[in-house]
């Protein structure tokens, strides 16, 4: 009797073990982030489950206008719970079957980046979480806007040059150069704009190749801005005296030497002694050079090898007042002024892809 007692203990012990041993392989496995798994590959090829964004704009099949605008889409979700936790997202641009831009930004739009004009492009974009991603939204597609003729619009200008016109005033012997743009040949040749509305802040730039380090002449210019036309140089309306003085200089003494002034409605601003510092340029190579202006700040930058190249120079200063001249003009190169004919236009400068605006560049002028 004791001993079939013990059987029948030993067989519960037993089957109590069997029971925990199923119990334990039954537990699930610690859950994945809700909603954004990435176990396993799906259908389509993505490993994280998470819808694909929405297309906003362009419209599908538009024409733009402005190359400017964006490309925006409507955010990813969770394919289980309501939010899909911090994403970025991959945008692509395609030509004929092929990606030829693209970009993973935290954003829900994606600027345009440079493009040819009059082409038809498809996009797409994808939800992205490290090194996981999401299933491409649907393809849609746009055609980039024609590049525009020049043109001065209130206080917008722009003049791309590379067509053997200009919408400015020529002055002394400039020389156009198809597809390249206008030879400025010596220190009197420069290009004057006149403006139809005062541009307070904003941005004036432009594209110069052909540019040495070591030029003939002074204070040179690569652009200039001023109140009225500024151009008698041995009378009282000149740029060396004037009012609203904007002069952006390449000198040749010493070579290579930046250095700039502006004059505001109560302030000037100017480099001074060591701020005139050298850069070395090649006359092989192309020049992006942008001032701005607004909010009571001032800068100079320039890049080599175009827009988005390297940028080889930026220095700025903070002004007070407001840079407000009126009638405002803006030249490609400058007069001479006062300080001599040697003060004016860097010689040889090859100019293009002019803009002057309180609106950024946009990409039809980086050509």
């Amino acid at each position: 009797m004791k001993r079939q007692f013990s059987l029948f203990v030993a067989c519960g012990l037993l089957a109590t073990a069997l029971a925990c041993g199923d119990k334990s392989s039954n537990n699930p496995a610690a859950p994945s982030a809700p909603g954004t798994s990435t176990d396993g590959a799906t259908t389509d090829g993505s490993t994280l489950k998470i819808t694909a964004p929405a297309p906003v704009s362009p419209a599908n099949n538009s024409t733009l206008e402005d190359n400017s605008v964006p490309l925006r889409i409507n955010a990813s979700t969770a394919k289980f719970t309501s939010s899909a936790g911090t994403l970025a997202y991959r945008f692509q641009i395609l030509l004929n079957g092929q990606v030829v831009k693209e970009a993973r930004v935290v954003s829900l739009e994606w600027a345009l980046p440079d493009l040819e004009s009059n082409t038809t492009y498809t996009w797409r974009a994808r939800g992205e979480q490290g090194s996981f991603f999401g299933p491409w939204s649907a393809e849609w597609t746009f055609k980039t806007a024609e590049q525009p003729d020049g043109y001065i619009r209130g206080g917008e200008l722009y003049d791309p040059l590379v067509d053997g016109r200009s919408v400015g005033i020529l002055h002394g012997p400039v020389t156009f150069i198809p597809g390249v743009g206008a030879k400025m040949n010596n220190w009197s040749a420069f290009i004057e704009y006149h403006l139809q509305q005062t541009v307070t802040s904003g941005e004036f730039s432009m594209l110069v190749t052909n540019l040495a380090t070591n030029t003939e002449g002074d204070k040179t210019k690569i652009m200039s801005m001023c109140q009225g036309s500024c151009t008698n140089n041995g009378g009282s309306n000149n740029i060396t005296s004037n009012d609203r003085r904007f002069t952006i200089e390449k000198r040749g003494q010493p070579a290579g030497a930046i250095a700039w002034r502006v004059i505001t409605s109560n302030d000037q601003i100017d480099t001074v002694g060591a701020q005139r510092v050298r850069r070395e340029f090649n006359t092989s190579k192309t020049y992006f050079w942008k001032s701005t202006w607004g909010g009571g700040r001032f800068n100079l930058s320039i890049y080599e090898g175009g827009v988005g190249g390297k940028q080889i120079y930026s220095f700025g200063k903070g002004y007070g007042g407001s840079y407000d001249p009126h009638p405002h003009v803006a030249f490609v190169g400058g007069p001479a002024g006062r300080a001599g004919r040697d003060s004016g236009t860097v010689n040889d400068i090859i100019v293009r892809q002019v803009w002057l605006s309180n609106r950024p560049r946009p990409s039809f002028a980086n050509k």
